[in-house]
């Protein structure tokens, strides 16, 4: 009897002492703040916000200090000639011009840098649903190897405990010696099952850290992740076609820039200063002078309409991604959903098959107080009870990370 109720007892309460307990939060708020890949796109992001300040900056007029000097000299008749050169020139002038450029063109040009930040954003948003759903992915592998650490633990902590019981037993000849050996046997292999699954955990634990960025080789426990299946949005707020529309938005926005390019433009300038060839008078040479620019495209050799072509060619490109996408899309979110629901169905079963076991080492008690249970058929039963413990947390982490792969979706 105290066999059997230390063998149940054992069950219930024994477990993995490991210290201080990591959350899965933990390791995703860290897994974020070392992203380099973040970083980066977060830094591209505010570098659009300089670029669009400084198209507005040079839309304002532009003042430049220039002065240049020259001295061509001329020996007995060799030299440059003096009607070309003057021989002699300087200048120091303050210019200010001003590009006239119509608001439409202006609003193009900063909606194009408005579109690539929201490219940046939804791709940096992407790339955290990525890194959310492998750090998720490597904590549940590494919270199933500590679970099947704690159940080898639980095995040998009891198999420890009862193998001096036992060993009285035999030596008073309830048991024989062969039932001794057998239970020595089996304690000896779960010793190096126990070695094996705490190197796995620790080797998983390991590559947790890793991809996390954390440089640590210390393990602690895992406690366990609190995954539900969340509500999937409609394509019309989600984060994965919004990269489609946004870039349906830039190819519209590249052939008003292509248009626009086309348009005449014009400045003004002004500038003032010093300007003289020394030939008279030189003191004299202060002044001003104000003008205009004016260019109006002709031809081009057809070059617009190759741009506009080659804009209808991308868009082209982007519809049969999106559509492509769109179809992929909805076969794995129905194919996940039913892996999910099989999984469910699996792990009633399964629960199904634990009561069956419980039930077993039941009869077992009641066979064990007349001596009609073989020591043999109880190692049997605890090692079925375990497998099917086992089963079972192997199937749960299997569901959690299905779940994992289809809350990937959700933004």
């Amino acid at each position: 009897m105290r066999l059997l109720f230390g063998i149940i007892l054992s069950l219930l309460t024994c477990s993995v002492s490991m210290g201080q307990t990591q959350t899965l939060n933990h390791f995703l708020e860290i897994a974020q703040n070392n992203s380099p890949l973040l970083k980066d796109l977060r830094n591209q992001v505010t570098a659009n916000q300089i670029d669009s300040l400084r198209i507005r900056a040079g839309l304002k007029p532009q003042v430049n200090l220039n002065s240049t000097g020259l001295y061509a000299p001329v020996a007995s008749g060799y030299g440059y000639a003096p009607a070309i050169t003057n021989e002699h020139t300087l200048n120091a002038l303050m210019g200010i011009s001003q590009a006239i450029v119509g608001k439409k063109n202006i609003d193009a040009q900063l909606q194009a840098i408005t579109l690539q930040s929201q490219s940046l954003n939804n791709t940096a948003k992407i790339s955290e649903q990525d890194l959310k759903k492998l750090i998720i992915g490597q904590y549940l592998t590494a919270y199933g190897s500590l679970q099947q650490l704690k159940f080898n633990q639980e095995l040998i902590d009891l198999l420890n405990k009862e193998e001096a019981l036992l060993k009285q037993l035999t030596r008073s000849n309830v048991y024989r010696q062969s039932d001794y050996l057998t239970f020595l046997v089996t304690l000896k292999q779960q010793e190096l099952t126990l070695a094996q699954s705490r190197l796995q955990y620790k080797t998983d634990y390991t590559t947790l850290n890793y991809l996390a960025g954390i440089t640590d080789t210390a393990t602690s426990e895992l406690s366990e992740p609190d995954i539900h299946q969340n509500i999937l949005p409609n394509e019309a707020s989600s984060i994965f076609f919004a990269q489609y529309r946004i870039d349906s938005l830039k190819l519209i926005n590249s052939r008003q820039l292509v248009d626009f390019s086309y348009k005449p433009k014009a400045s003004i300038l002004a500038d003032g200063g010093y300007n003289s060839d020394f030939s008279s008078q030189a003191y004299k040479n202060f002044g001003v002078s104000a003008g205009f620019t004016f260019t109006m495209p002709i031809y081009d050799g057809g070059q617009r309409k190759m741009q506009h072509r080659k804009i209808s060619l991308e868009e082209q490109t982007r519809q049969s991604y999106k559509t492509f996408f769109d179809s992929q899309y909805k076969q794995q979110i129905a194919q996940l959903k039913l892996q999910i629901n099989e999984t469910e169905n699996l792990l009633k079963k399964v629960d199904e098959q634990l009561k069956y076991s419980e039930s077993l080492i039941k009869v077992d008690n009641r066979l064990l107080q007349t001596g009609d249970l073989r020591i043999a058929d109880l190692i049997l039963a605890i090692s079925n009870y375990f497998t099917i413990r086992n089963l079972r947390t192997t199937t749960n982490i299997n569901k959690l990370q299905l779940i994992n792969q289809l809350n990937y979706w959700n933004k």
